[in-house]
């Protein structure tokens, strides 16, 4: 952190094994490495929101081995500054240890660090929570962090053909979400979910994902949400479908929380699928869809980028840059015609 900003790098869908095995590329590497270059730029923690697995069945551990070896392409950074999510990607199977891959590879807690590489004492912000939900602090910022539960099975999560795209949480996960929100109304709030929420950004709309070529059409496995959180997994195991619980909760306290990080849906620069953006404005919220560090997972829409948000001491807005890790779509670097300046609800503090 420098004298008065704080940098978040968000990024995600790396699929790092369909990048490999396409083209040799090392997606999340090649991304690490433009970051720290010489025509880099400065961050203090990366949010990852997920899918660095690019197996439609569940991830082994030859993926779990090669995820690890491409963070060890950080050389500025430690990786205890990259914090991360699960993705529908990097879920188990319904008959193994629950999300074993992500919590042994991957590894948010530390739970694992021979193989992981993460160790919970080095993080620079410390995490309170579990794998499937945490949070940790930047000086006022409060950071609530969701994975995917991809791992349920049918009709939620994975099924013979492998995972279905649809994004879910437990009720329990949304309980604590809206607890934490109520309780740090003082704070500035940055969610993250792998999934972003119904009719926000590009492409998240009912039947959007599967119509517009972005996810494969599963009709068992809700493909009306394929592009947004759609299932809510009830106490009893049971799955309300379309349950819009984010959305009902924002509508009745607009402002509530002020920035919404995801993914999963591959887009382009450009791309306005459902006539939204990347970066939209909704219920006083801006959400951000970061999505895709991958060049070949959904090769038609897939565009190597990630997002800078630059937060500075004692103003209550950010600024959003776009970041293109390949010269594909415009020069390698931040694309200055994509930048926003945002809103927040609080001035920012600097621990």
């Amino acid at each position: 952190m420098t004298l008065n900003t704080f940098r978040i790098w968000a990024a995600g869908d790396a699929h790092v094994g369909t990048d490999l095995r396409a083209a040799n590329r090392e997606s999340l590497a090649d991304a690490i490495r433009h970051s720290e270059g010489p025509n880099g730029f400065d961050w203090d923690v990366m949010i990852d929101v997920g899918d660095l697995s690019g197996s439609q069945t569940p991830p082994g551990d030859d993926e779990g081995r090669e995820v690890v070896r491409q963070y060890a392409a950080l050389g500025k950074h430690r990786r205890e500054q990259v914090y991360n999510l699960v993705g529908n990607h990097d879920a188990s199977s319904v008959d193994e240890a629950t999300q074993w891959w992500f919590r042994t590879w991957v590894d948010p807690l530390g739970e694992h660090p021979e193989q992981s590489g993460v160790y919970a004492d080095r993080r620079p912000y410390p995490i309170d929570g579990t794998w499937e939900r945490y949070s940790f602090r930047v000086g006022n910022i409060l950071f609530l962090v969701m994975g995917d539960r991809n791992d349920v099975g049918p009709p939620v999560g994975r099924g013979e053909r492998g995972g279905y795209p649809a994004g879910a949480v437990t009720r329990e996960t949304f309980d604590w979400w809206r607890d934490m929100v109520e309780r740090h109304s003082d704070s500035i709030i940055v969610t993250a979910h792998h999934h972003m929420l119904r009719e926000t950004t590009v492409a998240s709309g009912p039947w959007e994902g599967v119509d517009n070529g972005y996810h494969g059409r599963f009709e068992d496995g809700g493909p009306m949400g394929a592009s947004y959180l759609y299932w809510v997994i009830e106490p009893d195991g049971s799955a309300t479908p379309d349950a819009q619980v984010f959305e009902r909760y924002l509508t009745e306290h607009p402002g509530a929380i002020d920035i919404w990080l995801g993914g999963h849906t591959h887009a382009r620069p450009d791309d306005t699928t459902g006539g939204r953006s990347h970066v939209e404005e909704k219920w006083g919220v801006t959400f951000v869809n970061v999505a895709a560090l991958t060049r070949y997972h959904v090769n038609r829409s897939a565009m190597p980028m990630s997002r800078l948000i630059t937060f500075t001491d004692g103003e209550n807005r950010a600024e959003i840059d776009l970041i293109l890790h390949t010269n594909e779509f415009a020069a390698q670097g931040v694309y200055p015609a994509a930048r926003r300046n945002i809103p927040l609800r609080h001035r920012f503090r600097a621990p």
